[in-house]
């Protein structure tokens, strides 16, 4: 296989997918972008094999705050609604505010509106949540501490359960501990199911004003509007590129709903690796899958496959396409591309700003023969940060985790900027680099290209995830209970 990849055809596809406006899971932008992909890839004499889904879904219209000071109205701007929390009627709901600054408030907030702290979790090592393999180059470390608007309100999301159960009527969350510029418009948090509370997100700056009136028992009108649509529709979809092999299978994926440029253009990369294996007969068969329900896992994963992304769904219904038994298909490994051309924008000196430099490839590798196979791959590359990982306490971000947890060595690209789940009229493109995204395409070309010459044996099977004990991502020590004890006895003797 010779492939030539066309920077230029990535940028129109970007904006093709951009037209389309936000993404979420079964929107008419997301169906859109859907049904555009289906058809360049029928134009190519491809045929697509279609999954469809109904599910009940939410989608915000319409929200807002106001403080209520006698005959004054102070508006408070929302940074963002809480997807599937919940809705108000058109009118709102106007009740006291109570701000709970600990477990002993929640009691008073029966029939109000509770107002939280969420304080980002910057505490925590990211050696909890990551166990490198390898970086590339060696110099490349992530933060010591794991942090940010998503993992801060991934662990923090019992606000609306604890506000349910108490009689609260609505929730304001206050981010605390990150830039204002830097969690406006916020699609967080997308792992929870419905919470049938309405919940609104309000930046620190703006959030301290809630605070002083809540403190002050003054009432707000409280507004979320949310349209809600009892059988929507979905759909996830293949396709398939015969091999000479017809028992082994690759297989290829990334998901199609998202929030701005970033999340998702996998599909993008997708498409165009697709136009270059068209006409070509591989040693393989080569499975191309677009799923589904990634911004609304608690309906579409599947956990009888062991992973909690949208893919598990696929994996269930499609045994004979991957899991070797019988006459059906061996998968021999996987290729996972998510969130390309993805610039680093940080916080520096209280400004929310790009750095200059690439965010770091996070990339997850089955094991170590398929560790060695990216890392000799990217030394080529002219821009590369990098660093691969192996699932890690049960933890494994992105799509790749369905294929790494039933056995099947994966290589999984899934960079994580802070504003991967941001929606902005701009789709985040001042955030996006294309000759990035043209490079990262070119090294999963490549790794298709190696992989063709690889036995199944060499390629092995996955590792299981490490526990508890992990290679320090962070340029500090290696993680382990008793390195964290002695750590913490440290700092007590001091």
């Amino acid at each position: 296989m010779n492939f030539n990849i066309s920077k230029e055809r990535l940028l129109k596809g970007m904006h093709t997918m951009n037209s389309f406006g936000t993404r979420l899971t079964g929107s008419k932008g997301h169906n859109d972008f859907i049904n555009w992909l289906k058809n360049e890839i029928a134009d190519m004499d491809i045929p697509v094999y279609s999954d469809p889904f109904y599910f009940r879904r939410w989608e915000e219209k319409k929200s807002s705050i106001e403080i209520i000071d006698g005959d004054e109205k102070i508006n408070i701007p929302v940074s963002s609604a809480y997807p599937y929390s919940g809705e108000s009627s058109d009118q709102g709901i106007t009740e006291e505010l109570v701000y709970l600054s600990g477990v002993k408030d929640i009691p008073k907030t029966t029939g109000k509106i509770a107002v939280f702290n969420v304080s980002n979790i910057n505490f925590l090592p990211s050696e909890i949540a990551f166990d490198k393999r390898t970086s590339y180059p060696e110099d490349v470390v992530l933060e010591k501490k794991y942090e940010g608007p998503v993992i801060t309100s991934f662990i923090q999301c019992f606000y609306g359960m604890v506000s349910k159960l108490s009689g609260a009527k609505a929730v304001i969350l206050i981010w605390k501990g990150l830039h204002d510029d830097m969690i406006e418009g916020q699609y967080l948090s997308f792992i929870a199911d419905y919470q049938n509370i309405p919940m609104l997100w309000v930046n620190e700056t703006n959030g301290k004003k809630i605070i002083e009136a809540a403190k002050e028992h003054k009432k707000a009108k409280f507004v979320l509007e949310a349209e809600i649509e009892e059988h929507a529709f979905t759909e996830s979809f293949y396709c398939i590129i015969k091999g000479k092999n017809q028992k082994e299978n690759v297989i290829i994926n990334t998901h199609t709903d998202g929030t701005n440029c970033v999340e998702e253009n996998g599909p993008i990369a997708l498409l165009e690796l697709i136009r270059n294996m068209k006409d070509t007969v591989p040693e393989r068969t080569h499975i191309f899958l677009f799923t589904t329900g990634h911004f609304r896992l608690p309906h579409f994963e599947d956990i009888r496959t062991g992973a909690f992304q949208s893919a598990s769904r696929w994996l269930a219904m499609h045994r004979d396409l991957w899991d070797g038994k019988g006459e059906h298909f061996k998968c021999v490994a996987n290729l996972t591309i998510e969130h390309l051309g993805c610039k680093e924008w940080r916080d520096i000196d209280g400004e929310y700003k790009y750095t200059s430099k690439p965010e770091i490839d996070l990339v997850y590798t089955g094991n170590e023969f398929m560790d060695k196979l990216y890392i000799d791959t990217v030394k080529g590359r002219k821009t590369i940060r990098t660093m691969t990982l192996r699932g890690h306490n049960a933890l494994h971000f992105g799509e790749g985790q369905n294929f790494f947890t039933m056995g099947i060595p994966e290589i999984s690209l899934v960079p994580a900027p802070y504003y991967l789940c941001v929606v902005s009229d701009s789709h985040e493109m001042e955030k996006f680099d294309i000759d990035l995204m043209a490079e990262q395409t070119e090294t999963f070309a490549k790794l298709i290209e190696k992989i063709e010459n690889i036995s199944a044996k060499e390629l092995g099977r996955s590792d299981f995830y490490s526990i508890l004990k992990a290679k320090s991502v962070s340029g500090g020590y290696d993680f382990s209970l008793k390195g964290l004890a002695s750590k913490i006895s440290s700092v007590i003797k001091k």
